[in-house]
């Protein structure tokens, strides 16, 4: 397959400035209220499993949509409308918790999240189709360090202000950060691009790429733990120990502060030189040995100083399971391909809080991460093979 092409004209400074802000305005809306969501709930009288099926709404909407988003996006070659539309919806997300703060509301909205994520596809093959294919790891990583950045914003945001302003003030930043979003995202320039014809059976050839599949099913992990865990269970591990809201949203920063930094550190030519063949089957190691501590610490500080790893998971896994993906799409289908790779992890956003919130119910949170665990490291196990399969064909093919 031939290697994919840049179809854009490369940023100027200001325009790329102007793009990765309004990225982290899109995801400061989309998690603002993040931190306090499963303690909100619960104290609202929420069960675990209810409280699973909301955070399970958000990836819903991305399963259902993003797919045929990509098949959209390839067919017109264009994605500003994409971009905005994005934008409007994660704001409008918050209306429902403002106006309908209660599990209901919070389920709707987490639907209208998830709609707004599923324009995520064209966020990233925007960005990245203005780079060479050499760059597109580094430009992979660096917007997904802007895409945390964000989130660890509105995590900052809310830890400082949750006391004073409550869940629906939070929700209110959220739906101003939408607006600024998608004020920024109405200056998008996008260069003209004629694409090929292309009909939909022929889009559908990027279901056969067997890589595409396997990197897909390693985000689906990733995702799915880091939702269910660093985002939502742990929190309320620390609420059951006695910690403060204050310590809740000090969590979320920590994880968020470890994501932006390995992202960082993902994007260096440090980290590439070793490759995702040592950091996807390391990483996934990380993610098990976090799984199988956290319900076991039976410690605030203990918990505090766990959220650092899986900002390796979010930082450097996510990233590099990205750019793998991705690697010889061509252009014409890149957000064909994108849309399907996003519609793969979002299974794991969906399904993993909802069983692993049913677990917890029955048999207890311990169970309900060690089965985390065993998912990780069969992650871990199923890339370890697929590299060593690749090195003997390169072997045998030169």
């Amino acid at each position: 397959m031939k290697e994919h092409t840049l179809n854009q004209l490369p940023f100027t400074r200001k325009q790329e400035i102007n793009y990765l802000a309004m990225v982290s305005l899109f995801w400061f809306a989309q998690y603002v209220y993040i931190p306090y969501q499963t303690t909100f709930l619960t104290a609202s009288g929420a069960s675990s499993a209810f409280t699973g099926m909301v955070v399970g709404a958000y990836g819903i909407s991305q399963l259902v949509l993003r797919f045929p988003i990509g098949i959209c996006a390839d067919s017109v070659g264009r994605h500003k409308y994409f971009i905005m539309a994005g934008a409007i919806a994660s704001g409008t997300a918050s209306v429902f918790r403002v106006f309908w703060c209660n599990g209901t509301g919070f389920l709707v909205a987490n639907f209208f999240s998830g709609l707004a994520s599923a324009m995520w596809i064209s966020y990233m093959v925007f960005y990245t189709n203005h780079f060479s294919a050499g760059d597109q790891q580094a430009a992979t990583s660096r917007i997904v360090m802007f895409n945390n950045f964000g989130m660890l914003l509105g995590f900052l945001c809310s830890t400082i202000s949750y006391h004073r302003i409550g869940m629906a003030g939070i929700c209110m930043l959220s739906i101003c950060a939408g607006l600024m979003a998608f004020l920024l995202s109405i200056g998008v320039k996008e260069t003209e691009v004629h694409p090929s014809i292309h009909k939909t059976r022929e889009l559908f050839t990027v279901c056969n790429i067997r890589r595409l599949w396997l990197f897909s099913f390693i985000a689906l992990i990733q995702q799915g733990i880091q939702l269910t865990t660093a985002m939502s269970f742990t929190n309320q591990i620390l609420k059951e120990l006695g910690a403060s809201d204050g310590i809740v949203g000090i969590s979320s920063v920590i994880y968020m502060i470890s994501s932006v930094g390995f992202a960082a550190f993902a994007a260096s030519g440090t980290c590439s030189r070793k490759g995702p063949k040592f950091w996807i089957p390391l990483v996934f190691a990380v993610v098990a040995s976090y799984c199988i501590l956290v319900p076991a610490a039976g410690s605030i500080p203990v918990l505090l100083l766990l959220q650092i790893l899986p900002g390796m998971s979010t930082g450097i896994l996510f990233s590099f399971a990205t750019s793998e993906a991705m690697r010889d799409i061509p252009a014409d289908r890149k957000s064909t391909a994108m849309g399907m790779y996003q519609a793969v992890y979002a299974v794991g956003m969906t399904t993993f809080p909802i069983f692993t919130g049913a677990l917890a119910t029955r048999k207890g949170i311990l169970t309900g991460y060690l089965l985390l665990a065993g998912i990780a490291l069969l992650g871990g196990i199923g890339a370890v093979m697929y590299y060593k399969k690749e090195a003997a064909n390169h072997r045998l093919g030169s």
